[in-house]
């Protein structure tokens, strides 16, 4: 129990090291298939 709960606070972690990184990522995503659904009307 106490190794998964130790893999649960790394994750963490690592989610709080890379949120704006990831928030980067997830907005490019976004942007490029809005972009990709605005050229297609």
């Amino acid at each position: 129990m106490s190794q998964f709960r130790n893999g649960y606070r790394s994750i963490g972690v690592l989610i709080g090291v890379n949120a704006d990184l990831l928030i980067f990522a997830a907005t490019l995503t976004v942007a490029l298939f809005a972009a990709g659904y605005l050229a297609s009307l």
